[in-house]
Formats: structure tokens, sequence, C-alpha cells
């Protein structure tokens, strides 16, 4: 963890961004006269290949899913029940 100053946020700002992407810190604590402010830490985002798929023979469907599709349709809608 490293802790900076604002006035050491704003000028060395690419810096501090480049240090969480290499990794060479987890979180980065901005101060405003030595208090705590903000934590700044990448964005761990999934990327979209690792999600597709990712249900994939967990479950299965029957043949006959969409059979009732045109009664819930109509209920839905607010037709006759």
């Amino acid at each position: 963890m490293k802790q900076v100053n604002i006035l050491e946020a704003k000028t060395q700002f690419s810096k501090l961004i480049r240090m969480l992407e290499t990794k060479k810190e987890d979180y980065i604590t901005v101060a405003r006269n030595g208090k705590p402010v903000v934590i700044m830490r990448l964005i761990n985002e999934t990327p979209v290949s690792n999600r597709i798929g990712i249900a994939k023979g967990k479950f299965t469907i029957h043949g006959d899913f969409d059979a009732d599709n045109e009664e819930i349709a109509d209920i839905l809608s607010g037709g006759a029940l």
C-alpha cells in the first residue's frame, strides 16, 4: 500500500495508475493533510470470453421448455386467465 497526498496524486496521476497496472501496488491511498480520503485500485473486470458459456453443462433444458410460451404471453399481456 502506498499513500500519497492530493498534490502528489495530481502531479503523478499517470505514474500512480501505471503502478497499479503493473501490480507494483494493489491499491493507493490518497490523503488530505495525512488523513486518508480515497483509495485508488484497478477495476477487475472479467473478460467477455470468460463469461460466455460459463453455465454450459451445469443444467439441462427439457425439449418442451417453450411449450407454454403463448399462454405465458397471454397472461403477461393482460389476456384471459
